[in-house]
């Protein structure tokens, strides 16, 4: 918790500089000559009513949450420009008539957010090929995270996606966590849910929680509880895993971790990575479903084979992406690596939370091939 307070405060104080830095932006549009007859009080007035209104502005469109984005954007692109053109004045002893770097932050910005609502919109296939010593047959899983219900796309978006996952054939979809969130309806989670246990699989549909599945906010702000989402999971055929194991075909043992919010802000207790292997069978291969890349060290050291993630959103924002893993919020941010014989892999998810752009990554459903 101390941690999300140190990062709000981060984040008001760039918004406050960044929106400082973009008034005094403003008067340099206007003619030398006719800025140097404002008064103090005109200035400060022009400037402030610009930034008041670019942040009402974004609000109206988007919400306020992706209007600060916009301006921290906008004002990073800016001083980067105003650098550029500073930079090339002093080295070529040229001058320019008109505020060119202005103008030119202005379309940047535009170009690399509208790239970024794009990446966020629309989803794409991601195929991760990994192979095995151990005697399995071969399998085709389909990952996807973090649909956020009712952020980019309702239950009937959501349909469409789960077409483009069913044309892949997978032998099981299994779900990461933050499968609906707190500003998810509970038509849309119902409809949802239905069209998912229609998917046509040969082993099954696997669900863990994420941080938001439950909600924060209680079931009376969303309308419907958490146990009311595993009911209707389950009524629809799709496997709800917490602290669980389950064998598939001969070769395979499934774990699904409850996730790990329910010792960092719950403070209660998850079963161990130890605990969980202990009675497996080693000679299979071992699948592990945590929505939280934040127990690398013990689950490498478990030995499992395969370990599936979403939460991190791939980073979301450029540059920005390692900033989760260079504070110790996650031991990875996206793709996929190997620590020791154990494969990790983290999907930036089919969808997204409260900002709506991706400027470091893109929306993805994953599909994993396991090969003998």
């Amino acid at each position: 918790m101390t941690m999300w307070i140190l990062i709000m405060w981060v984040i008001i104080a760039l918004l406050a500089v960044s929106l400082g830095y973009l008034g005094l932006r403003i008067p340099k549009f206007f003619a030398p000559e006719t800025v140097v007859q404002w008064t103090k009080v005109k200035l400060f007035l022009i400037a402030g009513w610009s930034v008041i209104g670019f942040m009402g502005l974004m609000t109206l469109c988007i919400d306020f949450v992706n209007a600060i984005v916009c301006a921290l954007y906008l004002a990073m692109i800016w001083g980067i420009s105003d650098l550029f053109f500073w930079l090339v004045q002093k080295i070529f002893h040229i001058s320019f008539q008109h505020y060119y770097a202005g103008y030119i932050a202005i379309l940047m910005t535009v170009f690399a957010l509208s790239v970024g609502w794009y990446l966020n919109h629309h989803v794409w296939c991601t195929t991760y090929h990994l192979t095995t010593s151990k005697k399995v047959s071969p399998l085709k899983i389909a990952m996807f995270a973090d649909s956020h219900m009712g952020t980019t796309f309702d239950a009937k978006g959501f349909e469409k996606h789960l077409q483009a996952i069913q044309a892949q054939n997978p032998d099981l979809i299994v779900v990461v966590g933050d499968y609906v969130d707190d500003g998810t309806t509970k038509d849309d989670m119902i409809q949802a849910t239905q069209a998912l246990g229609k998917v046509k699989t040969k082993y099954g549909i696997f669900f863990v929680f994420g941080n938001h599945d439950k909600g924060y906010y209680g079931s009376a702000y969303r309308g419907f509880s958490a146990q009311e989402l595993v009911d209707e999971l389950q009524k629809n055929n799709i496997v709800v895993m917490q602290d669980e194991v389950v064998q598939i075909a001969d070769s395979y043992h499934l774990i699904g971790r409850r996730d790990f919010s329910v010792e960092k802000e719950q403070k209660g207790r998850r079963t161990s990575m130890q605990e969980f292997i202990k009675n497996l069978d080693k000679n299979k291969y071992m699948i592990v479903l945590d929505h939280q890349p934040a127990d690398y060290k013990n689950q490498a050291k478990s030995g499992v084979d395969l370990v599936l993630s979403g939460h991190t959103h791939g980073g979301q924002l450029f540059p920005f992406n390692p900033v989760g893993k260079w504070i110790g919020a996650n031991d990875f941010v996206y793709g996929h690596e190997k620590h020791h014989k154990t494969d990790f892999i983290v999907t930036s998810g089919i969808s997204d939370w409260a900002i709506q752009f991706k400027t470091g990554t893109k929306s993805e459903f994953v599909i994993i091939q396991i090969h003998p």
